[in-house]
């Protein structure tokens, strides 16, 4: 009896959505109480969700924000019935629209999917079915949840891709997702989610894998859609000034539970829980100060865990687990995992042991440091790549075009720019990891675009790079002692008991207790291995550290100790910085210098100050026009 008054009235639901006429609504569009979801692993079960409250009316758009682990991307998936494999409901209510949906069947739940419910994920590279057409992809929901028949469903599809904001929507209709860029790709996602006219969209971190102006186009778009068709959204994001400007409410996770709700303005302005604090304190795109180099007991400081919380084997293995679901597409915290986790949030602003530093030391000016003679130069360089075009026959491409910068001593040259605006390329050329078409790169006066040999090897002792992502850069089958030595043998500077005793120094220079020298990089949480990766990178006591993306992959909190750490080390031991960026806010942080790159070539340059308050290129200002949180806050 019940079961078929469930069918029935999701029957009736699919056929509202697909006409587009609205039923009468009484209350919010979705409640959720009591969520609790876990997840089974070879130790046990692991709690995900607890006990997690939330609604949203018709029309409305909530943010849910938190960091990996926090639960959030879990909470999406049980509300849409879409958890993996080991993931299950163990309690709580799901009511859309009035219909408690929490007993349905995958069967009945398909029924509402698409057609009363949308979802955005998140990485549309692996959303869409790389060998099937754009257009058959869209016709599948159509065919699905309206009734149409397949072969009726072409100008419905040409219009959903219109919609979505695709120019020549007919040529994307029979072009396969390899032809098109990652923000085309978003966009049709966006539209297969839209195409029934459901009254709520969930849209989980939809723009994450999108460089920043194309972020801001697809989040334009989506909300001007979803506005027009008066559907509700429930964002799912990482970022809270992308949560900031979108939504008229926001809702803390953190382990799993809801740590604070109100609306954007009250969590941006008066945040009421710890870990909301320290999450709006870290945000680069808020917190646009430049960051000072933090000095205790004649030392560079940072805020990380005291030794014995760096977690031990025990705690090692739950995150290995939890690590081993979220690359299943989950974000999952184990209860077990938040000894080594907690090391990584914390307060930002004071170190593990509660104390604040005694004294902070001002940054020399960028104009004074300018004068000191630099110690990289490039001039013109030049990178061209041969590549086969469609049709047959070859042509070139010109990576770097004519690109021109100075690094002085003990400063921090930032390149920004969105993807393929050659950024990484020229910073393989810094490195001579590449050979440049033309042009030339002076490292304390020498040319090495002219090296060969034993005097290249020399000079890359002076030259380390920090690699963008702290889980593939470290050889998970060495211990962390055998990852700082390595470059010590390679370049056979001293004996092991020199080698063992400058690993420990290395250590202690970025904050990590000496007991990690045992432990493997899966011991570890992100942030201390890209810690570790900074340590390998000045274990030869280089004069010059390019630092490709380095706190890209890593959650807000723990991009900020990264940033502060590395403005410590570079007070401390002189360095200099070639910082490459996709992100002009946490650039800001950083940075004396600012050259913005973009297809090819250096288009503006300048100091911090003079590029975010009065840019010149209107590539620039596109660029910061993009910072999520920059405008208004909504009310």
């Amino acid at each position: 009896m019940t079961s078929t008054k469930t069918t029935s009235t999701t029957s009736t639901r699919t056929e509202t959505a697909t006409t587009g006429d609205e039923p009468a609504r009484s209350g919010p569009l979705l409640v959720v109480e009591g969520l609790e979801v876990a997840y089974r692993t070879r130790r046990g079960t692991v709690p995900a969700v607890r006990g997690v409250d939330l609604h949203v009316d018709a029309g409305e758009v909530v943010a849910v924000v938190g960091e990996s682990g926090s639960g959030k991307t879990t909470t999406a998936q049980a509300i849409i019935g879409l958890l993996p494999r080991g993931g299950a409901r163990t309690a709580g209510r799901i009511v859309l629209d009035g219909t408690d949906i929490s007993a349905w069947s995958d069967k009945e739940l398909e029924r509402v999917r698409g057609a009363r419910l949308g979802l955005v994920p998140q990485d549309p590279t692996v959303s869409l079915n790389p060998v099937r057409r754009i257009g058959d992809q869209v016709a599948d929901v159509l065919v699905v949840h309206s009734g149409l028949a397949r072969r009726a469903t072409g100008q419905r599809v040409v219009e959903i891709l219109e919609q979505a904001g695709l120019r020549d929507p007919e040529a994307v209709a029979r072009q396969y997702p390899h032809q098109l860029s990652g923000g085309m790709r978003q966009r049709v996602l966006i539209g297969i989610a839209l195409a029934c006219r459901p009254a709520l969209v969930i849209a989980d971190e939809p723009t994450s894998a999108l460089d920043v102006t194309v972020q801001r186009a697809v989040l334009d778009h989506l909300g001007s859609l979803t506005a027009e068709l008066g559907t509700a959204v429930l964002l799912v994001t990482h970022d809270l000034g992308v949560a900031a400007e979108r939504a008229q409410r926001v809702i803390v996770m953190n382990r799993g539970r809801v740590v604070e709700e109100g609306s954007a303005r009250q969590i941006l302005e008066d945040p009421q829980d710890p870990y909301t604090k320290a999450l709006v304190a870290a945000a680069p795109s808020l917190s646009p100060t430049r960051l000072r180099p933090t000095v205790r007991d004649g030392r560079a400081a940072d805020p990380v865990l005291a030794p014995e919380r760096a977690g031990g084997p025990e705690t090692g293995e739950a995150v290995e687990q939890v690590e081993q679901v979220e690359r299943s597409g989950l974000s999952v915290m184990a209860e077990a995992s938040e000894a080594s986790e907690a090391s990584e949030v914390g307060e930002p602003e004071a170190s593990s042991s509660g104390a604040v530093p005694t004294s902070v030391v001002p940054r020399e000016p960028a104009a004074q440091a300018a004068s000191l003679a630099p110690v990289v130069e490039v001039r013109d360089l030049v990178k061209e790549f041969t590549v086969p075009q469609q049709g047959g026959g070859k042509k070139t491409l010109r990576a770097v075009d004519g690109v021109s910068f100075s690094v002085p001593r003990g400063e921090t040259f930032a390149i920004v720019g969105e993807s393929g605006s050659g950024k990484s390329t020229t910073a393989r050329l810094v490195l001579r990891l590449a050979d440049p078409t033309s042009g030339s790169v002076h490292v304390d006066g020498q040319d090495i675009t002219r090296l060969r040999g034993r005097r290249l090897r020399r000079l890359r002792e002076h030259l380390q790079l920090v690699y963008q992502n702290p889980y593939a850069s470290l050889d998970p089958r060495f211990t962390i002692g055998q990852v700082l030595t390595e470059p010590l043998e390679a370049f056979r500077t001293g004996d092991r008991a020199s080698r063992s005793r400058r690993a420990s120094e290395l250590l202690d220079q970025v904050a990590l207790p000496t007991s990690a020298l045992h432990r493997h990089p899966a011991e570890l949480s992100g942030g201390q291995r890209q810690r570790v990766a900074i340590a390998r990178a000045l274990a030869l006591h280089p004069q010059v550290v390019v630092l490709d993306e380095p706190v890209s992959a890593l959650d807000v909190s723990v991009q900020a100790q990264i940033l502060q750490l590395l403005v410590d080390l570079q007070a401390e031991l002189g360095l200099s910085y070639l910082f490459i960026s996709h992100d002009l806010a946490v650039v800001r942080q950083i940075s004396d210098r600012v050259g913005v790159m973009s297809r090819g070539r250096l288009v503006e340059s300048g100091t911090t100050e003079q590029i975010f308050a009065d840019p010149q290129h209107d590539y620039t200002r596109a660029l910061l026009a993009a910072i999520p949180g920059r405008t208004n806050v909504t009310a």
